[in-house]
């Protein structure tokens, strides 16, 4: 798990001057989108409400993801209501060929720890999230990532109370490089999470849920 350890709540002053994901001119758009969740519970609860009002979606868990989903009583029973779920038990990361055969147009990573954001930035895919948001920009498919140390000071919740945190400069160095990667959307709080997907919904003529049911 990373410095973001578990918890609920959006960064206190998160900004974001990222453009929308773009994809190459005629790239013929997948069917559903790839919902990835991480190890931290930074924003999570919140996070998983916006995934439940996508349509045609899929959940993607990390193992340290799943680790902490459990601790929030999200069960893979629980979640299977919702979503379908797909588990990070390959060393080779074969969900991702799902990407090759169009069944994905967007990858989300919400919420996204600081050691899948360093990965990401650098290049490193050694999780079924990392493997999904490096194989889709090689693809030209949109990232959006939802990053968690995004400011010198974040005031997060965790399970048994607020916590502050003071992210390093490598973290927030990480958050920066990765905003200059192609096709990635770095968005630092829910609300911009949910404005990047509305804008991505737009680009692909599609709407929110009306129901989360």
């Amino acid at each position: 798990m990373s410095r973001a350890t578990p918890s609920t709540a959006s960064c206190t002053s998160c900004t974001s001057t990222s453009p929308a994901p773009t994809e190459p001119t005629g790239a013929v758009h997948g069917r559903r989108f790839a919902w990835c969740v991480t190890g931290s519970g930074h924003g999570l609860q919140q996070s998983l409400a916006l995934a439940r009002r996508l349509p045609d979606l899929d959940l993607l868990l990390s193992a340290a993801g799943e680790e902490v989903l459990a601790i929030y009583g999200l069960t893979l029973d629980v979640l299977k209501r919702d979503f379908r779920v797909v588990r990070d038990k390959t060393a080779s990361g074969v969900p991702v060929g799902q990407l090759y055969e169009n069944v994905y147009h967007t990858v989300v990573i919400a919420p996204a720890t600081s050691n899948t954001v360093a990965k990401c930035a650098l290049g490193l895919s050694d999780t079924l999230p990392t493997n999904m948001y490096a194989q889709a920009g090689k693809l030209g498919i949109p990232g959006i990532v939802f990053a968690c140390d995004t400011e010198p000071v974040v005031v997060t919740e965790a399970p048994h109370g607020w916590v502050t945190l003071r992210p390093r400069r490598v973290e927030l160095d990480h958050v920066e490089r990765l905003r200059g990667i192609e096709h990635t959307t770095v968005v630092a709080s829910v609300a911009e999470l949910e404005a990047a997907l509305s804008r991505r919904l737009d680009q692909l003529s599609l709407a929110w849920n009306t129901s989360s049911s």
